[in-house]
């Protein structure tokens, strides 16, 4: 006996409604479905602003300026040059995506106008990209005067000869092999 179209096609709807409701299981973290889903890697893609990096420009600051202070920017629109974009994303399992945008304006060659939303500082984005429960210690970025005391003395270089008066950019230790070799 055959049935009705009407079955199958209540069948196949019930089916696709079953199936959709999959993905929420997958996503939330308090399901057993979460917990034996594949691993999902931590996605970090555009430049990481922070705080302290945007707290360094100042308005007037040169183009070249602002590249050494924030890097080189993720966006520059060939249509709008004087526009320069700093784009980040980072997509972790099991958290909200988080994006920042941050937009600064040149008026010429210099920085006129600074677009940043609330960033994080340097602290609080090492602790965001940490496995879960574990604190990164910071790291030391500058030396103590002690330990700039205690540093060896570089080697004295050798002073080279001059040709007219110029450096000779060729050690006089250097040897070349004779050309009739090649």
């Amino acid at each position: 006996m055959q049935r009705p179209p009407v079955f199958r096609l209540l069948a196949l709807l019930g089916s696709i409604a079953l199936l959709s409701g999959c993905s929420s299981w997958a996503n939330n973290p308090d399901s057993l479905l979460y917990m034996i889903s594949p691993h999902r890697i931590d996605i970090q893609q555009g430049n990481v602003v922070t705080q302290e990096q945007v707290a360094r420009l100042k308005q007037g600051m040169s183009r070249l300026q602002v590249r050494d202070v924030m890097g080189t920017p993720l966006l520059v629109d060939t249509f709008h040059a004087n526009r320069w974009d700093y784009v980040f994303t980072l997509r972790q399992s099991g958290r909200q995506v988080a994006r920042r945008n941050v937009v600064l304006i040149f008026d010429g060659d210099n920085l006129k106008t600074i677009d940043a939303p609330d960033l994080p500082t340097e602290r609080e984005f090492v602790d965001s990209i940490a496995p879960s429960g574990r604190v990164v210690a910071a790291a030391d970025l500058e030396l103590t005067p002690e330990q700039l005391r205690n540093l060896p003395v570089p080697p004295a270089v050798p002073q080279q000869p001059r040709v007219d008066g110029i450096p000779n950019p060729i050690p006089a230790t250097r040897t070349f092999p004779p050309l009739e070799n090649f």
